[in-house]
């Protein structure tokens, strides 16, 4: 399982903000911000955010602590090895591998779709029809080459994808700088009525928006996967990751506050892009909504990179632990990159717009939920490597200790909850379905590698974070 090559210490302090930061916005936001004013209203979208924010805190500060103790490639596979053991660390990654592979897979049909916005129309010869989407060949065309890229960008190197990124976060921040400045200029304080609604109630508005939040500020996790790769004192990595966190938290808060303050919810079109529509009003132009667009792209590409990053740092753990076949872990000599991993996710990144974007959503909540079952995972090896090694070295030390730990643990259980049958945001069975077809491919695997190579991996799992 050993390789010659080594990961390079590469990313300094703005490659990693940009990295977790980056990942945590995405597309999102564009979207959803105004179905958030008008189910909740514009303090009470800003509020469930930051009621959110702190439990995803609770939960980051778990992962600070453990990725300041153990800077290993992997992330949650090496804190769950370590406080779990080998088959639990195994469901752990190979969940959020799901997650990652959904989010990246899903990036790809997101750039076609908000190239529509820019170019309408652009899109003709139907190809087919899939769970009644109409996949064209030019909508196809898009994606792939967007795809193609991307997994160029990450197979030569970390340096060149911390590059992108860092030059692709800063479009995005310059332009919600100028929007929220926009909007509080030329807005007024009358279009924020009402500041909290709801159907039935006001319970129900905040609720609906609250259940959002999680899915939202999945990618801040992306730090510890790339963390033998960061070249910053271990204890900085884990105040980054919580800064990205309290970073994100405050971004989605003012997009949220200077869209309701520039329209109101009386001037958000439901089948419209809110804040491209509140730019526009802003500066009094459809150029700015179409900036705010590119921006909206923009934050697709940061996505799109940061899960490229996270996804197949996760699966070269896994492989270089013997629980995936060897080839995954080993690194390109030249880029230092673990190329078979980044082809892999390239390769199901390139294919997933040939089924359209009603296929796409069903994988990308198939995955939400490996992603949080990895949370679960994580909380649950903290509180057990507070109890089994309260003298591990841990340069990022978390306040609160076990405490703080069994919340982590009970607020992943009740995110874990929202996809269960019972909830309004509950899985679909196709979703479902795909779940338990990835989990049984990877426990296939799994046995296999572990008859081939043994039970054992050729090193000890994070042991090198306490040189």
């Amino acid at each position: 399982m050993s390789d010659t090559a080594r990961f390079v210490r590469v990313l300094a302090r703005r490659d990693v903000m940009a990295l977790a930061f980056g990942a945590m916005i995405g597309w999102g936001w564009v979207v959803m911000t105004g179905h958030w004013i008008l189910t909740a209203g514009s303090i009470g979208s800003v509020l469930a955010f930051v009621v959110g924010g702190l439990a995803i805190v609770c939960v980051g500060l778990t992962y600070a602590e453990l990725a300041a103790a153990m800077p290993e490639a992997g992330g949650e596979h090496v804190y769950s090895y370590r406080g779990l053991g080998h088959f639990a660390s195994f469901v752990c990654t190979w969940s959020i591998v799901l997650g990652y592979m959904t989010v990246v897979s899903f990036e790809a049909v997101a750039l076609p779709t908000v190239v529509e916005n820019l170019i309408p129309g652009y899109s003709v010869g139907h190809l087919w029809t899939v769970a009644g989407w109409d996949v064209n060949a030019s909508w196809v065309a898009v994606a792939v080459v967007g795809s193609l890229v991307m997994m160029a960008i990450n197979y030569i190197g970390v340096r060149t994808a911390a590059l992108v990124q860092k030059l692709v976060t800063l479009l995005i921040v310059i332009v919600g700088v100028m929007f929220f400045t926009g909007a509080l200029f030329s807005g007024s304080g009358g279009n924020l009525a009402p500041l909290v609604t709801g159907d039935p109630g006001v319970a129900a508005g905040l609720f609906s928006v609250l259940v959002m939040v999680p899915f939202m500020f999945v990618g801040f996790d992306v730090i510890p996967q790339a963390a033998e790769e960061i070249d910053l004192p271990h204890r900085d990595i884990g105040r980054l990751l919580i800064f990205s966190v309290v970073l994100a938290v405050l971004w989605y808060a003012a997009m949220i506050f200077g869209t309701a303050y520039a329209l109101g919810p009386q001037g958000i079109d439901p089948d419209s892009l809110a804040v491209p529509d509140a730019m526009a009003s802003a500066f009094a132009g459809g150029w700015a909504g179409k900036l705010m667009v590119l921006a909206g792209m923009a934050g697709i590409v940061t996505s799109w990179n940061a899960f490229y990053i996270g996804g197949s740092r996760a699966i070269y753990a896994l492989a270089r632990a013997g629980m995936l076949p060897a080839v995954f872990a080993r690194l390109h000599p030249r880029y230092r990159t673990p190329y078979a991993a980044i082809l892999l996710i390239g390769v199901v990144s390139t294919i997933a717009p040939f089924f359209g974007r009603s296929t796409a959503v069903w994988l990308v909540d198939a995955g939400g939920l490996g992603i949080v079952i990895a949370y679960l995972f994580v909380a649950a090896s903290f509180v057990v490597l507070r109890y089994r090694e309260p003298d591990m070295a841990r340069p990022f030390k978390t306040r609160g200790g076990v405490t703080l730990g069994v919340i982590a643990v009970v607020l992943s259980v009740i995110i874990v909850g929202l996809y269960l049958p019972f909830s309004p945001s509950a899985l679909k069975p196709v979703e479902w379905g795909i779940f338990a077809a990835w989990m049984l491919a990877g426990l296939v695997m799994y046995v296999w590698a572990r008859q081939y190579y043994g039970l054992e991996p050729a090193r000890h799992i994070g042991a090198s974070g306490e040189a």
